[in-house]
């Protein structure tokens, strides 16, 4: 007997994200993907976009001809504030969960998201069922929740190696610095809008600096996780590659705490989580591993002449960072391995 399919529809279907998770979806061996839907191309074969994507699929289409009665989860792969206007509608009327890979319901506080995205959120009144869902910490409770907002790319790469430290109080909340460095591709098609730099893809360049937009989910995390104010410095930085990520975060580890002890706290609590590879200790780190899987590998320095250590964390921004995680997080919500349709 074949079991049930889990029917999709992508919105935002021809981003760089909505690329990624629809070659996951397309291969995933429970999921039916019912529609691909985009503003512009509308009537194009999604191997238009992305000749990646071998199997036969929906063609693009508008959001306006969605039958939504037939479907069970819908991707948000959206521009800032418009997932909150589509869930809006949907949550509404019909019984359909919304995984949003956008910042729309990241953020519990509305308040916070005006300060951050300049803009009033259009749905308060659903923050109450959505769940942001970090996956390696969120687990099952995530089943009880309507809307699984998936984390940023920068603060997923940050959370995993820090979390785990900060909740078992082995570091100093103070001095934290955490520099990372992504590809182009994490600020999404319209990259020449947002950096008119000349050289944008041959040269490096630093940005957001003291007020990036992913401080808000990383402060609300950091203060949900420990129950006291983390002080940390946190530098973005695109560089010329179409995808990865690297943090380089350096920490103080609290009195008599030593290396191997920070070392092994993080493989104890990853222990299960399948993404996660915890590295020997002052192992040399690059993203090259971890480019189009949804792995996320992490190693500890110790630092030359210093108490400071030093914490590297790379994954795939488009994936671990993103598409990877949000099917990783429909897994959970349907009960299933992990690691279905995610290699």
């Amino acid at each position: 007997m074949s079991l049930k399919k889990i029917n999709i529809a992508v919105a935002g279907a021809t981003g760089y994200v909505g690329l990624d998770l629809i070659k996951i979806l397309s291969t995933h061996p429970r999921v039916s993907i019912k529609y691909l839907c985009a503003q512009k191309k509308i009537g194009k074969s999604i191997q238009f976009f992305d000749k990646r994507i071998k199997k036969k699929l929906p063609k693009i289409s508008n959001l306006k001809n969605v039958n939504w009665n037939i479907i069970d989860i819908l991707f948000c792969s959206l521009p800032t504030g418009q997932s909150q206007i589509l869930a809006k509608k949907i949550i509404k009327n019909y019984n359909i969960k919304i995984i949003d890979l956008s910042a729309d319901f990241r953020l519990s506080n509305k308040k916070d998201f005006f300060k951050f995205y300049k803009t009033k959120h259009s749905a308060p009144e659903l923050l109450k069922f959505s769940k942001y869902s970090l996956t390696e910490f969120v687990k099952k409770d995530i089943q009880k929740y309507k809307i699984i907002a998936c984390p940023g790319c920068y603060p997923t790469s940050i959370q995993l190696p820090l979390i785990p430290l900060l909740k078992k109080k082995l570091l100093n909340t103070k001095g934290i610095i955490i520099d990372s460095k992504s590809g182009y591709s994490g600020a999404g098609k319209n990259l020449k809008k947002k950096f008119t730099h000349k050289n944008i893809f041959s040269a490096i360049k630093t940005y957001g600096i003291s007020n990036h937009r992913h401080t808000a989910e990383i402060d609300q995390e950091f203060k949900k996780n420990t129950k006291s104010k983390i002080l940390y410095n946190f530098t973005p930085n695109l560089i010329p590659t179409f995808r990865g990520m690297l943090s380089t975060i350096y920490v103080e580890p609290k009195g008599n705490v030593t290396i191997r002890k920070i070392h092994n706290e993080l493989r104890k609590f990853h222990k299960k989580n399948h993404f996660i590879n915890i590295l020997p200790i002052n192992k040399n780190l690059g993203t090259e591993n971890v480019l189009n899987t949804n792995l996320c590998e992490i190693s500890v320095c110790k630092l030359k002449g210093s108490k400071k250590i030093m914490i590297l964390s790379a994954i795939d921004n488009l994936i671990k960072g993103a598409s990877g995680q949000a099917v990783q997080n429909m897994n959970l919500l349907y009960n299933l391995n992990e690691k279905i349709g995610l290699k």
